[in-house]
């Protein structure tokens, strides 16, 4: 039995380029993000205060997010904390499309 389940987010056309949704799987939220249309997914938590990710500003251009707290920015396709006051990486979680579905392999609860 894989560690992982598949967590269905919605379909491809109801994320655009420039866009975040977030999807709650048991206690965990992670924010997917579509960056000129390649799809990466964080959890949606700022390791510096908890503060929502999703609800920061996005730079879909510089695979950027910001938190709406105190502004530390994170790379969302590594999960490195790219300012402080952050300066631990945030977790990441593996994307893909299937049958036209966006889907994150998150940890089992």
């Amino acid at each position: 039995m894989s560690d992982l389940v598949d967590v269905d987010v919605c379909a491809v056309e109801d994320l655009p380029s420039g866009s975040v949704k977030v999807v709650v799987h048991g206690d965990l939220a992670i924010a997917v993000f579509n960056a000129d249309d390649a799809l990466y997914a964080v959890e949606d938590r700022c390791t510096h205060d908890d503060g929502p990710l999703a609800e920061g500003e996005f730079d879909p251009d510089a695979c950027v997010v910001s938190c709406p707290r105190h502004g530390a920015e994170f790379d969302i396709r590594t999960g490195s904390a790219l300012t402080l006051p952050a300066y631990v990486p945030v977790d990441t979680y593996a994307v893909e499309v299937h049958d036209g579905r966006i889907r994150v392999a998150l940890p089992r609860q």
